[in-house]
């Protein structure tokens, strides 16, 4: 197990990728190694300079760039301290609890048949998907990519994803890709697909779980429950589970869909 640490971050970028999305480029502020990450898990961001914001904020790590040392973070304005966040500056400072949770499991090794790994992505869910697929990249797989969202405008780091693999997109509004859900577009309804991984909204998690349940097809979903500590100890982020309840946070956020209790 990797061990948790408390570190100060410094701002080294801050792009505004939409109205509501902000990329964050954050490097230790002592010079340090920047984490030990593994795709999947996630970070507690504290919040600086708002007085009503006392617990940190639950982010997924979007891609830790070795060449640079830096950590990205992929947040989206959700409320005040998600705001205060995608103000951040150059040359400000986060402190940072990481790494946390249990990440996504990697193909077996030394194994030469070829795999087809599906990432499906909603909304911000695209995040933990970009550090996923260089590390299957990594390995010799090459990832291919279902990411959707409410029009294009709201499509995000596309650029990103289509240098690691194919790239399939659905907008609800049609401005991009397939119109409709990424449960609509054919690259997800196949029986030829290896294993699914998957982060989003719920709703999609779940519709996305029935396809891969019905193609028998493994797969694997990243939740975003609600959670403040992200420790284990308040118990905002219980799933019930064929285990009986768990946090999230510690046994999660991901999970094989045979774990959980979803119909």
């Amino acid at each position: 197990m990797v061990k948790k640490t408390i570190k100060d971050f410094t701002v080294k970028s801050a792009q505004h990728l939409s109205e509501a999305y902000t990329l964050l480029k954050l490097t230790p502020t002592d010079g340090t190694e920047v984490t030990t990450a593994m795709p999947g898990q996630f970070v507690q961001v504290a919040v600086p300079d708002t007085p009503n914001t006392f617990l940190r904020r639950p982010i997924s790590v979007n891609f830790i760039d070795r060449s640079d040392n830096t950590l990205w973070l992929l947040v989206r304005n959700a409320g005040e301290g998600t705001s205060r966040l995608c103000e951040m500056k150059t040359g400000e400072h986060l402190n940072i609890i990481l790494p946390l949770g249990n990440g996504f499991s990697m193909p077996e090794e030394n194994n030469s048949t070829p795999k087809r790994l599906l990432l499906v992505g909603g909304g911000v869910g695209v995040a933990p998907l970009l550090y996923l697929g260089h590390a299957l990249a990594g390995g010799g797989h090459t990832p291919e990519f279902l990411l959707g969202a409410r029009s294009c405008a709201d499509l995000l780091e596309l650029d990103e994803f289509k240098r690691i693999g194919t790239v399939h997109v659905a907008t609800d509004d049609g401005s991009a890709g397939v119109h409709g859900l990424v449960t609509q577009h054919p690259a997800i309804d196949s029986q030829d697909i290896d294993c699914i991984y998957c982060c989003g909204p719920a709703p999609m998690m779940k519709a996305v779980a029935a396809i891969a349940r019905q193609n028998n097809v493994a797969c694997e979903v990243s939740l975003e429950n609600m959670m403040a500590c992200g420790l284990g100890a308040c118990l905002c982020c219980v799933e019930n589970t064929v285990k009986g309840n768990v946090c999230v946070c510690t046994e999660g956020p991901v999970f094989n869909i045979t774990q959980l209790t979803w119909q």
